[in-house]
């Protein structure tokens, strides 16, 4: 019982810290965010102090107010800078070990991927649709890497980029000498506004 107290605590205190640093980033002042979010001041004064027990409904205002999710709110704050080594870096390697990818992003945030791909002489590798509504970026950096998409054929050459549905089919081919380096950057799509 008393894990699940502080547990709770926790929470509340996550919850307090993201709503600050996400407010202060905004250049919102708790009038503004309160107002934004459709709460009373009160209840964004409360859960700020750590407070309360707010309802679901208040959470996602404020979340949908501050563009992030629920869960963003009420998990362990992000350092704001954090740095990865090379060494690091995850790498995942397909193709029969011809192809690296290396995993750029430190922290998971759902429909974004950042990929630096490492294409062997000749090689090539069938990509993985991404989440529905989101748009891939190829940015090629050495080379020249042979993109297909939607029953279509991209040379992007070094330098060129690409823009293409990321929930689509696609894959990637190596048509340089030697190797070809890209970086490839998902993004969810902006929801049109009415």
């Amino acid at each position: 019982m008393e894990s699940s107290m502080s547990e709770l605590e926790n929470v509340s205190a996550y919850l307090a810290d993201n709503i600050i640093a996400l407010r202060k980033r905004s250049e919102l002042s708790q009038d503004k965010l309160a107002a934004k979010a459709g709460i009373p001041r009160s209840t964004l004064t409360n859960m700020e102090s750590g407070g309360g027990n707010p309802s679901l409904t208040n959470l996602c205002k404020l979340a949908a107010a501050l563009g992030v999710s629920i869960e963003e709110l009420l998990s362990r704050p992000r350092n704001e800078c954090s740095l990865l080594k090379a060494d690091q870096v995850p790498i995942k390697m397909r193709s029969g070990g011809k192809v690296a990818v290396h995993k750029l992003m430190p922290d998971k945030v759902r429909g974004i991927e950042i990929d630096r791909i490492h294409l062997a002489q000749g090689s090539s590798m069938a990509g993985k649709p991404h989440l529905q509504g989101t748009k891939e970026y190829l940015v090629t950096l050495t080379g020249c890497v042979g993109v297909s998409v939607g029953g279509q054929n991209w040379e992007v050459d070094a330098g060129d980029v690409l823009a293409f549905p990321g929930d689509q089919k696609h894959g990637y081919r190596n048509l340089h000498r030697g190797p070809s380096e890209a970086l490839s950057i998902v993004l969810p799509l902006p929801y049109p506004t009415p």
